[in-house]
Order: C-alpha cells, then sequence, then structure tokens
C-alpha cells in the first residue's frame, strides 16, 4: 500500500494547458424553485456540503453544467468534484475535467485546495483569469522524447489507496464502546446574542492596507480555518487590537457564522464583528457557544441572500441549555465540552492504532 505520496517525479503544470475553464450560468434566488427531493443540484459560494445549497426544480432555460467537473467560486476558494449534472448561483466557475475519472479528480481537487484555497480570502476573488495561468505540481511520467506527462494511473491508484484506509479508521471508530451522553434538546431556550456578549463591530479594516513587515497582531477575516486569522499584520498607531479571549464572527460571505475564540490579541476585516463576554467565561463554555452561534448561523441564515449583519444586534438567537430556573446551565456546558474531548482523544489514539 502507499502510505505516503511519493514526491521523486512531480512536475509543474501550467492549469490552462491542462484543462479548460468555464463561467457558469448564474441564477440567482428569483430564478430557482427549491424542491425536497429529485430536481437538479443548486451549488453555491458555500465550502459546506460540496457547495450544494438545495436541489431545484428544472426549468427548460437552464443552463446546466455537466457531471464530472470540479465547481469553485470566486469567494470561498474551494473546490469541489461534481457526481451529477448542476446549476450555480453567482460567481461561480467549473473546471472542465469529463475526461478524467472521479479518483482522478479527487486527487486534483486536493492539489488545487493546497495551492489556492490558503491564498485567497473573501476579498481577492478567485476567478479563472487569476489561477489559470498558474503551475501546479503533479506526478508525473516520462515520454520516449523526455518530455514528461501527468501520471494519471497514479493518481488514480493512490485515491484508491485512500479509500481502503479511510474505511478501515471507520471500522476502527465504530468499534469504540462509549456512552452516547445525547443532549437532553428538552431543556433548551433562545438566547439573544446580546443577553451573552457586549456586541462590537469590530476594526473592519482591509487586509490588501496592512502593513507586515512588523508583523505582531493576527488579523481576523471571513475565513473558517486558523481561528479565522487570516493573516499577521503590524500594530496600527490609535487603533488599539481587541485583547485574546473574546470571540469572532463572520456576518455574512462563504463562511457566515463562523466563531472562533481568539488566542492572541488581534483586528478584525470587514464584516467580522466581535464579542466581549459580559461575564467570567470559561474557555469550554466559549468553545459551547460559539458553536451553538455557527449552527444558528447555518440554519437560518442564508450567505449573499439573508446574512446576519441586520439581525446581529436585533432579533439573532440562539438555543442554549438552561438549568430549572430557566438560566444557561454554564455547568453542563462545560461537562458537555470535557465529555467531547474525552472522545476525540479516544478517537485520535484509536486511528493511530495499527
Amino acid at each position: 500500500m502507499m502510505n505516503k505520496v511519493d514526491c521523486k517525479e512531480w512536475k509543474e503544470y501550467v492549469l490552462e494547458n491542462l484543462f479548460q475553464f468555464v463561467n457558469s450560468k448564474a441564477y440567482h434566488n428569483k430564478d430557482i424553485q427549491k424542491i425536497s427531493n429529485e430536481g437538479i443540484n443548486y451549488i453555491t459560494r458555500s465550502k459546506f456540503n460540496n457547495g450544494l445549497s438545495c436541489k431545484v426544480v428544472i426549468k427548460d432555460n437552464y443552463i446546466i453544467n455537466p457531471a464530472g467537473t470540479i465547481s469553485f467560486g470566486a469567494e470561498n476558494a474551494d473546490f469541489f468534484y461534481q457526481d451529477d449534472e448542476y446549476i450555480t448561483g453567482n460567481k461561480m466557475y467549473y473546471i472542465d475535467t469529463r475526461h478524467l475519472s472521479k479518483n482522478i479528480c479527487l486527487f486534483l481537487k486536493s492539489i488545487l485546495q493546497s495551492k489556492f484555497t490558503k491564498n485567497f480570502s473573501f476579498s481577492d476573488g478567485m476567478i479563472p483569469e487569476r489561477i489559470k495561468k498558474e503551475t501546479i505540481l503533479l506526478p508525473s511520467i516520462k515520454n520516449k522524447d523526455g518530455s514528461y506527462a501527468p501520471d494519471w494511473q497514479y493518481m488514480e491508484k493512490y485515491i484508491d489507496n485512500v479509500k481502503q484506509i479511510v474505511e478501515q479508521k471507520f471500522d476502527k471508530i465504530k468499534q469504540i464502546k462509549e456512552d452516547k451522553n445525547v443532549i437532553n434538546s428538552q431543556q433548551w431556550a433562545y438566547f439573544h446574542l446580546y443577553d451573552m456578549f457586549d456586541i462590537d463591530m469590530g476594526s473592519k479594516l482591509d487586509k490588501i492596507k496592512m502593513k507586515m513587515d512588523n508583523p505582531q497582531i493576527d488579523f481576523v477575516g471571513r475565513a473558517n480555518k486558523e481561528q479565522g486569522v487570516t493573516a499577521k499584520v503590524n500594530i496600527i498607531e490609535n487603533i488599539p487590537p481587541y485583547k485574546a479571549g473574546n470571540l469572532t464572527l463572520a456576518l455574512g460571505g462563504a463562511y457566515l457564522g463562523s466563531c472562533f475564540i481568539q488566542r492572541n490579541d488581534f483586528y478584525t476585516s470587514q464584516n467580522v464583528i466581535v464579542l466581549k463576554p459580559k461575564t467570567n467565561m470559561s474557555f469550554k463554555v466559549k468553545q459551547f457557544l460559539s458553536t451553538t452561534i455557527f449552527v444558528e448561523s447555518q440554519l437560518h441564515y442564508k450567505a449573499f441572500i439573508d446574512e446576519l449583519n441586520p439581525h446581529i444586534k436585533t432579533d439573532f438567537e440562539f438555543k442554549l441549555p438552561v438549568d430549572t430556573g430557566g438560566n444557561p446551565d454554564w455547568k453542563y456546558m462545560e461537562d458537555y465540552i470535557s465529555i467531547i474531548e474525552t472522545k476525540v482523544k479516544r478517537t485520535i489514539k484509536s486511528l493511530y492504532q495499527r
């Protein structure tokens, strides 16, 4: 079995020399009719659920994108392999990979993610013109004339191997015997965000204008990795950074609702607010709250359609477990996160056992 990628014969290829990039026809909310099943996939600028927003009724005038292609959006900078035909929302594109197998496309998706996703934030706009002349490294075979070509067979076999390993790991996880510790949803109540936090609208800075020659402060943007930190920047005179331990919340975009506890002092970009706890909260309680805030955002609000901006200081509510007096049950939250930590540690330990 291949346990690691063999990097001995990897060569650079210009993307546009390998693939055709296609601008997908944009269909907005007014153009679609949602349906619970059947229909066609509606792919948008989201990093979740393979970019799938919903199923919609197929209309005769739709320009349908082919299955077997890799979709991506301008702002979310994530790539997804599409098994089925689909239409898209605004600022969506696809790479025509119909001539390649699904396994090879999954390998390519990982390469593209590694190359581009970390280098493009919401404000950068990852459009085809900005990436198609870029190069990617691919495993290669040498032709008789001394030139190189992508080793598609290697990619196929590598993904097959990965799938086998994943199946084995899942089997190990299923074998872990633990108490379920299900949350009792009957003892929950809604609370406003302003009940728990002072809501600060953030620094509202543009990363592109920030100096980075003496980086000391985290810069938090609308991102879903590294606690939303997209850069390390200089301190700005007369603009004090926010203190570590506060939470940040992305109000819109592909990562709407992303809520993180900040480890270091920080500034924020546009549409990222700061939540300052009104009471002394433990780290585990903050973890619980940030998760419930994210879940509520994803369930009831929509990127680019109905974002959090007009709701955050007025009617945004989220559920919390409560005690017999109807107050937030802080101990329950603390204990529940402790249980999750224990489960995760046991699962990781199991995964590393051969």
